[in-house]
């Protein structure tokens, strides 16, 4: 497992990584418990391998965003077929990211608090906006 933190701003993401398998899913529980939500990392030449974490955070009803890794020998598919293939909800969000890239990991935290916070109501949203102190994001490799 891996762990990591990020400051933005005023906001402070604690990071986890798992592997996505589920045989580590006795991790999961733990570090999913009070997560902002998670960040599913996807090889689209290994898609099978994700399906496990998208159903664990789909039944707990926990944002996240499915982050499509990029690198030059993939193949390029288009965002719909990726949620087709994925059988995504519409408002699952999917980001292009290189995992080498810390400014594009970057850009997928971001998809992430802003989906936890469009999922939130709006008096959560107003607090985790004011709010200074650490919140949790997870990240779940798969």
């Amino acid at each position: 497992m891996d762990f990591g933190r990020i400051s933005m701003d005023d906001l402070v993401l604690y990071l986890f990584g798992t592997p996505g398998q589920d045989r580590f899913w006795f991790m999961w529980d733990e570090l999913a418990r009070g997560s902002v939500g998670a960040v599913v990392l996807v090889d689209l030449r290994r898609v099978d391998d994700c399906f496990p974490a998208i159903d664990y955070f789909e039944s707990r009803h926990l944002p996240f965003v499915v982050a499509v890794n990029t690198f030059p020998t993939a193949d390029a598919f288009p965002d719909d077929e990726v949620r087709d293939a994925l059988a995504l909800r519409a408002d699952t969000p999917i980001v292009r990211v290189d995992a080498r890239a810390s400014a594009s990991c970057t850009a997928a935290l971001i998809a992430l608090v802003e989906h936890a916070l469009d999922r939130s109501d709006g008096s959560t949203r107003r607090t985790a906006r004011a709010r200074t102190g650490p919140l949790a994001a997870h990240s779940y490799l798969a």
